[in-house]
C-alpha cells in the first residue's frame, strides 16, 4: 500500500515538472504531436491554428482602430482646449491608419457641442443672453463698482 502511494506521489511531482526521475512516461500510445493530443488529425489541427491566427489578428486590428479613435478623440479635446499635443496620441493615430475618426456617436456630441457654443459666441446668442439677466442686479452690481472706484479715487486724491 505505501509502496503504492509513493508511486502515485512520484508520478504526480513528475508532472508538475518538478523532478524525480529522469525517464520520460507517455501516455498508452500517446505522442508528442499537439494534433493527436487535441483528438484532431493533423490537417484539422492546421486549420485550427491558422483559425485561431486569423482571429487574434482581427481582435488585435480592432483593438488597435480602438486604440486610434480614442486617441483621436485626446486630440480633438487637446485642439478645443488649447491644451499641449501628445506625440503618444499622434503615433496611436498612425497605427491606427488613415481611416481613424471620431466614432458617430461621439461625432454628434462634437457637433451638438460646436453649434451651441457657436450660437452662444454670435450677436443673436448675446443679445439673448441680456434678455435672461436681470437689470436690476446690473444696475446694482455697476452702481457698487462706480462707488468702490470713487472712494478708492478719493483716499488717493486729496483734491476730490
Amino acid at each position: 500500500m505505501t509502496f503504492f502511494i509513493k508511486n502515485m506521489l512520484s508520478d504526480q511531482v513528475k508532472n508538475l515538472g518538478i523532478g524525480g526521475g529522469t525517464e520520460e512516461k507517455k501516455e498508452e500510445g500517446g505522442t508528442s504531436d499537439p494534433a493527436a493530443a487535441k483528438g484532431m488529425t493533423r490537417e484539422e489541427y492546421e486549420e485550427y491554428q491558422k483559425q485561431m491566427i486569423e482571429e487574434k489578428m482581427e481582435r488585435d486590428a480592432a483593438f488597435t482602430q480602438k486604440k486610434a479613435e480614442r486617441a483621436c478623440l485626446r486630440v480633438h479635446l487637446r485642439e478645443k482646449y488649447r491644451l499641449p499635443k501628445s506625440e503618444m496620441d499622434e503615433t496611436q493615430i498612425q497605427l491606427g491608419g488613415d481611416d481613424v475618426d471620431l466614432p458617430e456617436d461621439l461625432r454628434k456630441m462634437v457637433d451638438e457641442d460646436q453649434e451651441e457654443e457657436e450660437d452662444k459666441d454670435s450677436i443673436l446668442g448675446q443679445l439673448q443672453n441680456l434678455q435672461n439677466m436681470d437689470l436690476d442686479t446690473i444696475k446694482e452690481k455697476a452702481q457698487a463698482t462706480f462707488t468702490e472706484i470713487k472712494q478708492t479715487a478719493e483716499q488717493k486724491c486729496s483734491v476730490m
